[in-house]
């Protein structure tokens, strides 16, 4: 998993677990989506659907949806407790919004997201988040406005360049639009961990596109 630069974010146990749960329920169908945010060694990020599609990943199964809003809303609420005396930390906003887009809870997450950047509007790893979050909720074009402005903040920022390619093919069938943005993630991170990710969605877009 990549590592990106350091956010003062740290996972509890508790969300790590609850990531965990998340994985298992999603982890299968192949997406790949990675977290501006990135979460301590060892856990996953989330998943997209998978290639070829427009839609995003489908909802888990109402028990381990009830339940992941359930403790999601449980780990959130000492937080929210917080919030109500310092409204405009974004620490915290961020900390729950990634609470509930652990959850899947994503138009939660977007919200705390998009409250957190009313104060911190240059957080390129949010934005990303939150993008990333609408292409689960189905908006595409929401997605990639928040990937571009993620980008006019950290130009090269890879995660976000990751997931703009990957959301300009699969939701917006733009696959020179998508390997424009693997090739220069590729160029200014070369050691990118994800790279070989990076470079075998590079073949199945460049290989589709020859079979047309």
């Amino acid at each position: 998993m990549d590592a990106l630069r350091a956010t003062g974010i740290r996972w509890t146990r508790e969300r790590a677990a609850l990531a965990a749960v998340v994985c298992l329920t999603v982890g299968i169908t192949g997406g790949w989506l990675i977290r501006g945010l990135q979460p301590a060694a060892g856990a996953v990020p989330g998943t997209s659907s998978p290639a070829g599609t427009q839609t995003s990943t489908a909802a888990p199964q109402a028990p381990d949806a009830e339940r992941m809003k359930l403790t999601a809303d449980a780990q959130a609420a000492p937080l929210l407790e917080q919030l109500k005396s310092d409204p405009k930390n974004a620490e915290l906003l961020i900390n729950i919004g990634n609470l509930y887009y652990d959850a899947k809870q994503y138009p939660l997450a977007v919200d705390f997201y998009g409250r957190a950047l009313d104060i911190k509007p240059s957080e390129a790893s949010v934005r990303t988040d939150r993008g990333t979050a609408y292409w689960y909720m189905g908006n595409a074009d929401l997605a990639l406005s928040e990937f571009d402005k993620a980008l006019q903040a950290v130009p090269d920022n890879p995660n976000t360049l990751f997931n703009r390619g990957l959301v300009r093919w699969q939701g917006k069938h733009d696959g020179a639009g998508a390997l424009a943005d693997w090739k220069r993630l590729l160029a200014t991170d070369p050691n990118y961990l994800e790279k070989d990710k990076v470079q075998q969605m590079m073949r199945e877009v460049t290989d589709r596109t020859a079979a047309k």
